[in-house]
């Protein structure tokens, strides 16, 4: 009766300690998928956060006088504060440039380029065992979108461009 009991312990302590070696591997396993999407769900909200900051800037209104309306910094501010309050906080090193490509006789439209940098915690874990990898990812996604206001009739894009940024957080 003894060896029976004795048998099992050992094999309740074996189990325990094949447990306890596999658990690490098993989360680490499972959470570098998880890492990757949280990545790309960064990159999804910046390209988000870029549309949005263009879509503003598509309507607004030209300054100066006729014929020469143009857009000024204060459109690019509208711009820019709008992409900073749709970028995730996570992101570090924020940069927003807002492009304004305008002419009297093409397509007038608007640039967006909005970026940062990731941290994945899977290069963080690489580098606790020796690994050396860099500290993070840039994530940059650009857009452009057509200006509302301007006769339908100009089709070829303008090719001078106003830029202003690149803005950091």
């Amino acid at each position: 009766m003894t060896s029976i009991m004795t048998k099992q312990a050992r094999q309740r302590g074996q189990s325990i300690i094949e447990i306890t070696l596999l658990t690490p591997l098993l989360l680490i396993a499972l959470y570098i998928p998880a890492d990757f999407g949280i990545g790309f769900y960064m990159g999804n909200l910046v390209q988000n956060a870029a549309r949005e900051g263009a879509r503003i800037g598509s309507g607004l209104q030209m300054t100066g006088k006729v014929p020469n309306l143009v857009f000024g910094s204060a459109n690019a501010n509208t711009v820019k504060d709008a992409v900073f309050n749709r970028l995730p906080g996570v992101l570090e090193n924020k940069l927003v440039t807002v492009k304004f490509y305008e002419g009297t006789a093409c397509m007038n439209f608007i640039e967006v380029t909005a970026g940062g940098d990731y941290n994945f915690f899977l290069y963080k874990l690489m580098g606790l065992f020796g690994s050396t990898v860099p500290d993070s990812v840039t994530i940059s996604r650009t857009t452009q979108i057509r200006h509302d206001y301007q006769p339908y009739t100009n089709s070829d894009y303008c090719t001078t461009s106003t830029t202003y940024g690149p803005y950091s957080s």
